[in-house]
């Protein structure tokens, strides 16, 4: 990998970290746990698009483990992991198939796995389905906030395209 990409992909991990932390600050609308905006996702919505899997990956992994070291919990990278991981992959195995004009529905479906993935983790850690109760709500919020952060990656991914056209496209993988 070359220090161009290296350093790229360091600056994104350093953006979406940043976004997690401002978002830490801001109160919860919705007093259910797991209902959050999930602004950082921007990033990983940009990267599906805009890089190869495992650099993806490295962004993503990257974000949760320093994610986990300010939020200070260990149980939070538990939840955030099984999220973010599935979230990625449902997202990169639908990034050749949806056009880049829709990446927002791409980033809908990504939030969608998200919540399936930290429900799944709350039912094993808890040692009970009574909180797939709350999965209803948490799709509704989640197809919200995915809409947005997908609409966000959208005009990130447009306006840095413009001005920096990608070398190897994801498709060359």
């Amino acid at each position: 990998m070359s220090t161009k990409k290296l350093t790229e992909l360091a600056l994104l991990t350093a953006v979406a970290l940043i976004i997690f932390v401002v978002e830490l600050r801001i109160p919860n609308l919705v007093p259910i746990a797991g209902v959050k905006l999930g602004l950082a996702n921007i990033i990983t919505v940009y990267a599906v698009f805009r890089y190869k899997p495992n650099e993806t990956a490295m962004i993503v992994t990257a974000r949760l483990l320093l994610g986990a070291m300010f939020s200070g919990t260990a149980v939070t990278l538990l939840y955030s992991a099984s999220g973010a991981f599935l979230c990625m992959v449902g997202m990169l195995s639908l990034r050749n198939i949806i056009p880049k004009n829709w990446i927002w529905l791409c980033s809908i479906t990504g939030a969608i796995f998200h919540n399936i993935g930290q429900i799944i983790m709350a039912v094993i850690l808890m040692k009970t389905t009574a909180v797939l109760a709350n999965l209803p709500i948490l799709m509704i919020s989640g197809c919200i906030a995915g809409a947005f952060t997908g609409l966000c990656a959208q005009l990130l991914l447009n306006r840095l395209e413009r001005k920096h056209p990608p070398e190897n496209r994801h498709h060359e993988i």
